[in-house]
């Protein structure tokens, strides 16, 4: 199970008041990743760019592995 910090843990609300410098704190890889809370429940996560695409491609080799060892 993946674990977060507190302060990767923001509100929906807290997200939207300070938007500029969370993206601010991510691109400038201040922090990996802020989760975002609504309602109580985690709702989504910010990453950067660079990360989300990093693990798009890992998740494209493991379905082609996937795939291999359902022939």
């Amino acid at each position: 199970m993946i674990s977060y910090t507190k302060d990767e843990i923001m509100t929906a609300t807290d997200a939207v008041r300070n938007f500029s410098s969370v993206l601010k704190s991510i691109s400038r890889k201040e922090k990996e990743k802020v989760v975002i809370v609504k309602n109580g429940n985690f709702d989504a996560v910010m990453i950067s760019v660079d990360r989300y695409e990093k693990l798009v491609d890992a998740m494209e080799i493991l379905e082609k592995i996937y795939k291999k060892t359902k022939r």
